[in-house]
């Protein structure tokens, strides 16, 4: 069989897969390597730098700076696009007619400048990202900061619908299909499941001795999900809840020690979280965005006990069987009362199996990118 080659455009460097991007990222590319396809990787630098062991999976790889300063700022394309603009990415997929794979809205601006026509263009999906900056905007406390993600988001509302009807998009949930379909007129929209480190369920059979909640705590929303978790639920619950994540405020530093029976864990290892995990007997992952799928409730389904969320963290998923849901604070305390002593059990953790097999398996979902590119006999 004939080489097969195809370019892809990561709007972050996808090494280290330490947050949601780069992990469906990352383990993409190994899966579509792994499958004998020849990959041209395309990397925008900006906070993480270039990396060695991407080559081992790509037959060539490239990278941009991304111009992430005040000049970059538009009133006509989204910050996240035009900080990204690269003449050199343009010529580069110019040599060849090798279909390409876009990952974000990010990346996208050679596809809205025309410079892909006569090409088979995959554009992934991963939020909808004029509800994302919409829901940040809402959360946010600086009002610079306020004005810029509600300044994007309308930027980004009409980008997506010019872009929705030029490309296949490959989103990451049925919710941002609902979304996309009820705001614009996308040609070609499919449901994508998002690229995983795991394929087995591997909860402990067992009681585990304190709730978690774990995320990139830079991220308002996860501050402000962290923040309502202690004010609202575990402030008067005698119940020992662990925050893990990466460069929490001293807002929520100052929160957290007011309470004896709250830790909060900064900056933890990859192997020090997923210990963490495999302990914790619950997992709370509350949402205040319905858009992208949550990747640290991937994990936690995989590797930890009893998951509890609310509507916002599991719709469009497909996981709402296999978690807790609540909504209220104090249904969220009842049911941590309840779950906190029940013990994990071998039955449910193979009917999570079961669920997430179907769902979240990496080779079936890529038949679902080799099928568009180079058809359903290859």
């Amino acid at each position: 069989m004939e080489d097969r080659h195809l370019h892809i455009i990561c709007f972050d460097v996808p090494l280290p897969a330490d947050y949601g991007g780069a992990i469906d990222e990352f383990y993409k590319i190994k899966t579509l390597h792994e499958a004998g396809i020849k990959l041209h990787l395309h990397c925008f630098v900006y906070n993480r730098p270039p990396h060695t062991d991407l080559e081992n999976y790509c037959a060539t790889v490239n990278y941009y700076k991304r111009h992430n300063d005040f000049n970059h700022f538009s009133f006509r394309l989204p910050f996240i696009v035009n900080s990204r603009k690269n003449p050199e990415l343009i010529a580069n997929l110019s040599q060849d007619n090798y279909p390409v794979l876009i990952e974000g809205i990010h990346c996208s601006y050679a596809l809205f400048d025309g410079k892909l026509t006569d090409r088979k263009v995959m554009l992934r999906l991963h939020n909808a990202e004029f509800e994302y900056y919409h829901t940040l905007g809402a959360h946010e406390k600086n009002p610079l900061k306020k004005f810029y993600f509600n300044h994007e988001s309308k930027l980004l509302k009409k980008y997506e619908a010019g872009l929705a009807s030029k490309v296949k998009i490959a989103a990451v949930s049925e919710r941002d299909i609902k979304l996309y379909k009820n705001n614009f007129e996308p040609a070609d929209i499919d449901h994508l499941p998002a690229f995983t480190a795991f394929d087995t369920a591997k909860g402990v059979e067992g009681k585990g001795c304190f709730c978690l909640y774990h995320g990139n705590l830079a991220i308002n929303e996860n501050e402000e999900a962290a923040v309502w978790l202690l004010k609202h639920v575990f402030k008067d619950l005698d119940i020992p809840f662990v925050i893990a994540g990466k460069n929490p405020s001293e807002r929520l530093r100052f929160l957290a020690e007011e309470n004896a029976h709250i830790c909060l864990v900064s900056n933890p290892a990859e192997d020090e979280l997923q210990d963490m995990i495999a302990k914790a007997q619950i997992h709370i992952i509350p949402s205040f965005n319905t858009t992208g799928i949550k990747l640290k409730l991937l994990n936690a389904l995989y590797n930890g006990r009893h998951c509890l969320v609310n509507k916002a963290a599991v719709q469009g998923s497909g996981l709402e069987g296999i978690c807790q849901v609540a909504e209220e604070a104090e249904e969220f305390k009842t049911a941590i009362g309840y779950l906190y002593n029940i013990p994990y059990t071998t039955a449910e953790n193979a009917d999570r199996q079961i669920t997430l097999d179907r769902l979240y398996n990496n080779k079936k979902n890529l038949e679902k990118i080799t099928d568009f590119f180079w058809g359903a006999d290859n």
